[in-house]
């Protein structure tokens, strides 16, 4: 059964795309800590971060670093803190987390609740400035 990323990437559950390309796929998190916290995914279903072939472990870092630099143009923070939890969900993914202190990255805090409308515009802003 495919894993509920794969069921975003193939379009059968909507989601708020920030990037995307033949390998790798970038989303809002729904649930976010914070405004602009992204999930990036390879389109390949793997279930461990490091059970993904050194290509697409690369690749993935790669197209991570670019959703990065465009999160940093689009919402106001220190850095981009970066968490791969990977228990959640049986796909392998990062999350990048707008933080402006270590405790901005805590999972345990309560989430942000944001319309469909802000996701969609921070998305939108986002992804204007992928490169």
């Amino acid at each position: 059964m495919a894993s509920i990323f794969s069921r975003i990437v193939n379009g059968e559950i909507p989601s708020y795309r920030v990037a995307e390309d033949e390998k790798y796929f970038a989303f809002l998190d729904i649930n976010p800590l914070a405004e602009g916290h992204t999930l990036v995914i390879p389109k390949q279903e793997v279930d461990y971060l490091f059970n993904l072939d050194q290509e697409t472990l690369s690749g993935l870092a790669l197209f991570a670093q670019r959703v990065a630099k465009a999160i940093e143009k689009v919402v106001p923070c220190k850095r981009i803190g970066v968490a791969v939890l990977g228990l959640e969900v049986p796909h392998a993914h990062i999350h990048l987390i707008p933080i402006n202190t270590e405790a901005d990255i805590d999972f345990h805090k309560p989430k942000l609740k944001l319309s469909s409308e802000q996701l969609e515009a921070i998305a939108k802003k986002i992804s204007g400035e992928f490169k």
